[in-house]
């Protein structure tokens, strides 16, 4: 195993997970909601998605790529709506701290929320693209195996950064009053849904 490799993936994927986004500010609302394992799970769609797009810009998948940059307006209108629906959502849900009490169905759900929101970013496959090109992923030289280990190294990166995250923010979970609760509601909504308007402002 060529720890290079996986250590630049590492690299690529703890520093895109901590890049402050919609996506961030949603797995921390919900860590701070219902605890650390619903904001794991949360975390660990994203990170998913992140080794999906790693997947594509490291194998060279010029076609899909070229596919999902031409469809950034759909991408856009999809994920600039749901990020609008999420935020007017979150800053009217009740303002009770409580745990996932559903373990199966609502995790699954979390999970699949934050990994289809991370996919209908356009940008993210083109960060991707840069980042690995300026680490060097091109120096595989078609060493399909050395870009495996890159992608195992960004999507562990990316999951270490959950685990940091909602482990840490798990601890003042049970400490979140509903009053407190309620203003993380309205601002992580408000910022969410202000993320969805810029981009459906951007299809304009």
């Amino acid at each position: 195993m060529d720890l290079g490799f996986f250590l630049r993936g590492l690299l690529i994927g703890f520093s895109i997970a901590a890049s402050v986004g919609p996506i961030w500010v949603l797995v921390m609302r919900r860590t701070l909601a219902y605890g650390s394992l619903p904001g794991l799970v949360s975390g660990l769609g994203v990170a998913t998605a992140d080794g999906l797009y790693g997947a594509i810009g490291g194998f060279g998948l010029t076609f899909v790529s070229s596919l999902l940059v031409e469809q950034s307006l759909w991408l856009r209108l999809i994920g600039g709506g749901f990020m609008c629906y999420l935020g007017i959502k979150i800053a009217l849900a009740a303002p009770v701290a409580r745990e996932a009490k559903d373990s199966g169905g609502k995790l699954s759900r979390l999970y699949l929320s934050t990994f289809l929101l991370t996919l209908t970013n356009p940008m993210t496959i083109i960060s991707f693209a840069v980042i690995l090109a300026g680490l060097g992923a091109g120096s595989t030289n078609g060493d399909y195996v050395a870009t495996l280990i890159l992608i195992v190294g960004v999507f562990s990166g990316s999951s270490l950064w959950w685990v940091v995250m909602t482990t840490l923010l798990g601890l003042l979970h049970k400490k979140i009053t509903p009053q407190i609760m309620r203003w993380i509601n309205w601002i992580s909504g408000f910022i969410i849904c202000a993320f969805g308007v810029v981009a459906l402002l951007t299809l304009f």
